[in-house]
């Protein structure tokens, strides 16, 4: 091997430890969406800080591994951020093998706050990579992570020979993120890596006994790349993710 790796494995063990989907417990926020955080803020924003002055800052490439959450299905992809290095950050975006690479603009990003886009502000070619859905630890997805990291790095010449696992992804312009206007019990009526048409039933928000029917339309046609899989949501709540365009 060739230059330095530094690796992470567990970067927000009290959310780990408490099976907490998606935030930090002691303060209720989602540790990625807190970055560059704060040295004086809430505990989210402060390990955020800390996790962007000793691993973002010094790096000269980013990678973020992701999976689905608890309440999460999940089609494997990769996403990286309008920046003046994105044309490396989708080398290794393609290159981690994925099936679809989403690109965020500045203007309508989408995933705020996270590792990957403050690494692009400061000029460092970085992606999230998600792989595995449910908090299942699923074999397959991690045998993925490990295959779309070995990719990238003989794509950066950390490791001698080509990437083997190269795919040709379907590469999306955006997201639309879906939320619920209404609290209640969510079906969702397509899946993750299936195409959907514009105008498209996606999903119904209802009570529980079936009554107050708020049906769920895609925007635009596009791809769902996660779902969420519980059907208890509250009022704005997050359905699903289509990356746009098919």
């Amino acid at each position: 091997m060739q230059g330095t790796i530094t690796v992470a494995p567990l970067v927000n063990p009290a959310a780990f430890w408490a099976r907490s989907p998606f935030v930090v417990p002691m303060d209720g926020k989602n540790l990625n969406r807190s970055f560059p955080g704060k040295p004086d803020g809430s505990a989210a924003e402060v390990l955020a800080y800390h996790l962007s002055r000793t691993f973002i800052e010094p790096t000269d490439y980013f990678l973020d591994l992701h999976a689905g959450d608890l309440p999460e299905a999940l089609e494997p992809f990769a996403l990286y951020d309008e920046s003046p290095v994105e044309a490396q950050a989708r080398e290794m975006a393609i290159g981690y093998g994925l099936g679809h690479v989403v690109r965020q603009t500045r203007a309508s990003r989408t995933v705020g706050g996270s590792t990957s886009a403050v690494a692009a502000d400061l000029g460092k070619p970085a992606i999230t990579a998600e792989s595995g859905q449910n908090g299942i630890l699923d074999r397959a997805a991690v045998e993925r992570h490990l295959a779309g990291l070995a990719g990238v790095c003989a794509h950066l010449g950390l490791l001698p020979g080509a990437p083997t696992n190269f795919v040709q992804p379907r590469e999306h312009e955006g997201w639309h993120w879906l939320r619920t206007p209404v609290a209640g019990w969510w079906e969702a009526t397509v899946f993750v890596g299936q195409p959907v048409a514009a105008g498209e039933l996606i999903g119904v928000v209802s009570d529980v006994l079936g009554d107050g029917r708020h049906e769920v339309h895609a925007p635009e046609a596009g791809v769902p790349l996660f779902v969420t899989s519980s059907p208890a949501v509250v009022a704005d709540g997050l359905l699903m993710g289509i990356a746009r365009g098919h």
